[in-house]
């Protein structure tokens, strides 16, 4: 019979290796830096994001798949909202601004049931 505690803690061992190589690589490549420091007029005036981006839009309206739009549109928002002064104003100093959080919360929540609606509720 397996030794379910030598599987388990192989596993343990494996995804955590996976993780933690995950976490190096993220930290090598500053992907956090580059999320946040995105220039969204550059990125809308470049060719090289902008062509790829009108092709994706246009072929999901072709497949008729506005739900899909919808989603995109959202999270958009959403990254939009993350670069905004009422966001970088969320924590001053140590402490959380808790009269600000509430908002975002209730936001939060709605796009997740927007979403969460969109998938797994209405049918196509």
């Amino acid at each position: 019979m397996a030794d379910v505690g030598a599987i388990a803690d192989s596993l343990s061992g494996t995804v955590g290796s996976f993780i933690t190589r995950l976490g190096e690589f993220v930290q090598a490549t500053h992907l956090s830096e580059q999320i946040k420091d995105v220039d969204v007029a550059g990125l809308f005036s470049n060719p090289w994001f902008l062509v790829p981006f009108i092709g994706f839009i246009g072929y999901e309206i072709y497949k008729k798949a506005f739900r899909d739009l919808v989603i995109i549109g959202m999270l958009m928002g959403v990254w939009y909202m993350s670069g905004t002064p009422y966001m970088q104003t969320l924590v001053i100093g140590d402490q959380l601004q808790i009269n600000k959080v509430l908002p975002l919360l209730f936001g939060g929540a709605v796009v997740v049931g927007i979403i969460i609606y969109l998938l797994f509720v209405r049918s196509d």
